[in-house]
């Protein structure tokens, strides 16, 4: 097992990092890049949409997270973890997460829902493994259950006054508070993270 992956699975939370683009302070939205830690605050890893070309920079300032893209996860040494793919969609947003050797994990489906967010974790044969359901008066948090279990939280954390006001960069931290989650799950669950920047504080396409 890969140092990022033993990291992950003994960690009892780690923090997601949204690194800050000068170019969204002037309104355009710049790619998406991470950096993973610890609680203690080691760096094991990043998460990042590989470079745009011209045409990838065109669709994410008219589409948005609506687009297709991928998200890479990295560990200290640029290598390859896994990939994150979002398919094109205009309602009801979905992550196909990957781990080595691109096999399939799991994904992420955002679900309707009256007056709260919500969406599903699915394995392999689009069976709910996991569910996120957050009411929408608790704005910055994401509890995720394992049937009646609560399994882990997913939290927005305050950024800055200049990064909440002027740019998408955003913190979050996700702590795992079931031991019997497994090496997929923890996985499911740091991709969850992107997943709710993404689906709710993402600037969306005009």
């Amino acid at each position: 097992m890969s140092h990022f992956l033993q990291t992950l699975a003994s960690a009892n939370e780690i923090y997601v990092n949204q690194k800050f683009e000068l170019a969204e302070i002037f309104g355009f939205e710049t790619r998406n890049c991470y950096l993973l830690k610890t609680g203690d605050g080691q760096q094991f890893g990043y998460c990042a949409e590989p470079k745009l070309g011209f045409f990838d920079a065109i669709m994410r300032q008219f589409l948005g997270h609506w687009r297709v893209f991928n998200i890479i996860g990295t560990d200290m040494n640029n290598q390859q973890v896994f990939r994150a793919y979002h398919p094109f969609r205009w309602f009801f947003q979905h992550l196909d997460v990957f781990g080595a050797g691109d096999r399939l994990v799991g994904s992420l489906q955002q679900r309707f829902a009256w007056f709260s967010k919500k969406f599903d974790f699915l394995d392999t044969r689009g069976r709910v493994v996991m569910t996120m359901t957050s009411p929408f008066w608790k704005i910055w948090t994401f509890p995720i259950k394992k049937g009646d279990r609560d399994v882990s939280v997913a939290e927005k954390k305050w950024s800055g006054i200049s990064k909440e006001l002027f740019t998408d960069a955003d913190n979050f931290r996700v702590r795992f508070t079931d031991a019997k989650l497994t090496a997929d799950d923890r996985l499911l669950l740091l991709a969850a993270a992107v997943f709710i920047d993404l689906l709710y504080f993402e600037t969306k396409a005009s």
